[in-house]
């Protein structure tokens, strides 16, 4: 696909993952509609780009904003969904467990109600994340939910074809998402990413570098790409 002219919306796409990719395919000529719960803490958007205001989890609202802007080419979604428990399993809250899934669900419904407004030659980027597939202490809830995620990735690819969809795994990345700040931050990454091949924290811009390849490439469906500095193999 060649993104410019194309028309793309972004869930996710005022912070982090989303915001990079946001920027990444304006800067190629694409329109993009950079949806959030909270649009007016993303500042000027960039030129090219739209914000605009939607809940994952409101489907109504979804439908909605898919009329408003279709058609599109490009969609993609960076949305955490909400809150995510962590800690033993058989330690934790499972109201809390339970909330983290809000994630699928939003990636379900971007999906659903999105896809039949995608053109034959559309695709569709999710993002799911390295513990679906290792799993270290205290993630069960993030391994849970990203491994959903993945699977609902390769049993819709077939039933959108020629449509394509892929996801995106990142490992341990900076981003606003991490509240804390300073020297408490630099060193929660440095003791998380200790064991990578690459010992650091990815960035945003590495990730989206990622959705933007499976844009581009029309000839990957139904897969997951890694952007993890060497998790799996630590």
């Amino acid at each position: 696909m060649n993104v410019d002219g194309k028309k793309a919306i972004v869930f996710g796409g005022t912070s982090g993952i989303g915001l990079a990719t946001t920027r990444q395919l304006a800067a190629l000529g694409a329109t993009v509609v950079a949806v959030s719960r909270d649009p007016s803490k993303a500042g000027a958007p960039p030129a090219g780009v739209t914000l605009a205001k939607c809940d994952v989890l409101d489907r109504a609202a979804m439908e909605t904003l898919f009329k408003q802007h279709t058609p599109f080419d490009i969609l993609i979604s960076a949305a955490t969904g909400g809150t995510r428990a962590m800690g033993p399993f058989l330690e934790m809250n499972m109201d809390g467990y339970k909330a983290s899934f809000d994630k699928l669900w939003g990636y379900a419904n971007v999906v659903r109600y999105g896809a039949s407004h995608l053109g034959k030659d559309g695709t569709i980027v999710l993002v799911s994340g390295a513990p679906a597939r290792k799993c270290r202490p205290g993630q069960v809830s993030l391994s849970s939910v990203g491994a959903s995620v993945e699977a609902l990735v390769r049993a819709v690819a077939p039933e959108i074809a020629p449509r394509r969809i892929n996801v995106v795994s990142p490992g341990s990345i900076d981003t606003p998402i991490l509240a804390l700040k300073g020297a408490e931050r630099e060193t929660l990454y440095k003791n998380i990413t200790a064991r990578n091949l690459i010992p650091r924290a990815g960035k945003a811009e590495e990730v989206a570098q990622a959705i933007v390849f499976l844009v581009q490439n029309d000839f990957v469906t139904g897969t997951t790409i890694d952007v993890d500095g060497g998790w799996l193999l630590s």
